[in-house]
């Protein structure tokens, strides 16, 4: 079994945070281990275990919250729950000073038993040596098939749980009891786009959303079901929805029966959300301390089962087109999507492999063999060309890395290249001794940048002219010096007549006072053109 993050408060928080709780005061220890949950009782004296996190039902005063901050501190209390909001007074926030245990806030809607249950289910994760699998309502965490089928057993009709996007989670037996539009949805483990804008037309999604009772929904189409749903919510926040392909509308005993099973769904949609997030962020740690090369880089590819092996590391990461309208949220789906695929890929090619999606980057390194980064390119072009061209992505490939101390510039190495691929061009994979010279103009526009440098000699004459007489004697002189001075292709590159174009070639020599016929004036003219910022006009308006 991999090893998993100690439950620390500042795990929970990491996990429950945008869910459930909220830091309200205090800057609390969040590497500290949470020695357990307990629920305050005012009426039982008995003492929370050391460290534990507090559960603050039914507080509300600020004299409340204060008188039992201060009694937490002499058992070494991690943290106490109140229900949001929190009032914050000046007594509160002395007594949080005072006793070092931190004050959060549990989002209103949610209920005491929803927290109790991840909280604990969390610190359950936590224990390495557990046997056994771990059930959240007597179901195994997680399984949300076997859920389903419960629910369909409660409602006596087949029944689908899907996320936000109507993608379909989970769906109980009995579907061919349904009608051919639930068939092409589980087909599809997606509601069809020509269903799902009529129900938003409807206004189906509005009205289960605003509510926590379930939602009677007329048939779609003449040969379909009734459809019965009801939202799965944690707190404010709105996880999927269960639909249940019904005759008729449900009795008062299966509504009710519903609803409950919706609160057992949330439990067990967060737990998934909880466990593959932790899962994530311990193999971005291990692979980041890797790439790092540090004190710890040898444990962290210890753990990754990559120790003592020489690795290849690969660098991913999507390229988009001027002028896109994806949002940053959609763009790192995009991402993460996209990183899930290629550490399926490599896994399929061997079982030690890692990936990881490290900023905007997916890192991911690779066991060499003898053609070392050879194979590697292969398996990025291959990479690519299963993913098609619907996500335009790019893949760099580093040097193998005998050692952990050449991990480093192994990825630095990787770096680069990335850069190159991700500014443009036919190339979808590279190693930098592919790209070595593009990468050196980009390092060094860098370096010119931040001087501030600007053109100067013949093409700052060029740009001038350029500029007061909309002219194009740079575009003219880039052309030429790319064509290697072939004017016919230069001419044709630049749309052009090629006695225009030599017409224009004469002109820019004069005004520039630029020998062509001097190698050295022609490569200080193509290291500024490619280095500093001309701002080429691309039109091929005529100069008379």
């Amino acid at each position: 079994m991999t090893p998993r993050p100690h439950a620390s408060l500042g795990r929970v928080l990491d996990d429950l945070g945008a869910t459930l709780l909220e830091l309200v005061h205090g800057g609390p220890d969040v590497a500290r281990a949470i020695g357990g949950v307990a629920i305050h009782d005012p009426l039982d004296d008995a003492a929370p275990p050391p460290d534990a996190l507090v559960l603050g039902v039914g507080l509300g005063s600020p004299a409340e919250i204060a008188a039992l901050l201060r009694s937490l501190s002499g058992h070494a209390a991690l943290g106490l729950v109140v229900r949001a909001p929190v009032p914050v007074s000046e007594e509160v926030a002395a007594a949080v000073e005072d006793s070092g245990v931190a004050l959060l806030g549990l989002t209103r809607g949610a209920s005491w038993a929803q927290l109790a249950a991840m909280l604990r289910s969390l610190l359950a994760e936590g224990d390495i040596g557990g046997v056994g699998p771990e059930t959240l309502g007597g179901m195994p965490s997680g399984d949300l098939f076997a859920l389903a089928n419960a629910v369909a057993a409660l409602l006596d009709a087949p029944v689908t749980i899907e996320d936000r996007g109507t993608r379909v989670l989970a769906f109980s037996g009995r579907q061919d009891e349904a009608d051919s539009s639930r068939v092409e949805t589980i087909l599809g483990r997606q509601v069809p786009e020509k269903y799902a804008r009529v129900l938003f037309e409807r206004g189906v999604f509005r009205d289960l959303y605003s509510t926590d009772q379930p939602v009677y929904i007329e048939p779609v189409t003449a040969s379909s079901l009734p459809r019965v749903a009801v939202a799965v919510r944690a707190g404010d926040e709105v996880l999927g929805s269960i639909w249940a392909a019904v005759r008729a509308p449900l009795t008062a005993d299966r509504t009710t029966a519903l609803v409950d099973a919706s609160r057992l769904v949330a439990l067990h949609m967060l737990r998934i959300r909880a466990g593959v997030d932790v899962e994530r962020r311990l193999r971005t740690d291990l692979l980041s301390t890797a790439l790092e090369g540090g004190r710890g880089a040898r444990d962290a590819l210890d753990r990754l089962g990559l120790a003592g092996r020489p690795v290849v590391v690969l660098a991913m990461a999507t390229t988009h087109p001027d002028g896109t309208t994806a949002t940053e949220a959609a763009l790192a789906t995009e991402r993460q999507r996209l990183g899930d695929a290629l550490a399926m890929h490599l896994s399929a090619l061997h079982p030690r492999c890692a990936t990881a999606l490290i900023g905007d980057v997916t890192y991911g390194l690779v066991p060499s063999t003898a053609d070392g980064d050879e194979r590697a390119l292969t398996i990025a072009a291959d990479f690519l060309d299963r993913v098609g061209e619907r996500t335009r992505a790019v893949i760099a490939v580093g040097p193998v890395a005998a050692e952990t101390a050449d991990l480093p510039a192994a990825r630095a190495n990787a770096d680069r290249a990335l850069r190159v691929l991700r500014a443009g061009g036919a190339r979808r994979t590279a190693r930098l001794s592919d790209v070595h010279v593009e990468a050196l103009v980009l390092e060094l526009r860098d370096l010119a940048a931040s001087q501030g440098d600007r053109p100067t000699g013949a093409i700052a004459k060029l740009i001038a002219y350029d500029e007061r007489h909309t002219a194009n004697l740079v575009e003219t002189l880039s052309a030429w010096l790319d064509a290697f001075g072939d004017v016919i292709a230069a001419s044709a590159a630049v749309h052009v007549h090629p006695n225009t174009f030599r017409y224009r070639l004469r002109r820019l020599a004069e005004i520039g006072d630029l020998d062509l016929t001097d190698p050295e004036a022609r490569f200080a003219a193509m290291l500024q053109l490619r280095v500093l910022s001309t701002s080429p006009r691309t039109s091929s308006q005529r100069i008379d």
